[in-house]
């Protein structure tokens, strides 16, 4: 599987970003993306990798790590084989390496559970 992240770079704290990911490749030759969860991981220098937001195969279900909800957003585009996150009201704690995650099977209830990501991109925030 393919997935390519995209959108990362420098931001003041207070700013914006939004990340793209672009999915391709064998994961989804059996079924296609829209079936599969979707997600973002991070890791910042020093730590492990955690989880920051999925998104269920119809947009119908989105979860989201306490430290982002109500200023990071999940969303998918099936048709372009594409997930979304925006990032508004960025602070200093959330620079990292920020990872677009498949789930591990299609239509998983659980949205958390991912099989492959992808590499990353870099998110910096200054104060």
């Amino acid at each position: 599987v393919q997935l390519q992240a995209s959108g990362g770079g420098l931001v003041q704290a207070g700013g914006s970003l939004r990340l793209s990911c672009a999915a391709s490749g064998r994961t989804f030759s059996s079924y296609p993306f829209r079936m599969y969860p979707m997600g973002w991981l991070r890791q910042a220098p020093g730590k492990e990798r955690e989880f920051v937001a999925a998104i269920n195969w119809n947009s119908g279900r989105t979860d989201y790590a306490d430290s982002v909800k109500g200023r990071f957003t999940i969303s998918r585009d099936n048709a372009k084989n594409t997930v979304y996150l925006q990032m508004n009201s960025l602070k200093p704690e959330d620079t990292a390496v920020y990872y677009c995650a498949a789930g591990s099977r299609a239509y998983n209830a659980n949205i958390r559970d991912f099989g492959s990501w992808g590499q990353g991109t870099l998110v910096t925030v200054s104060s």
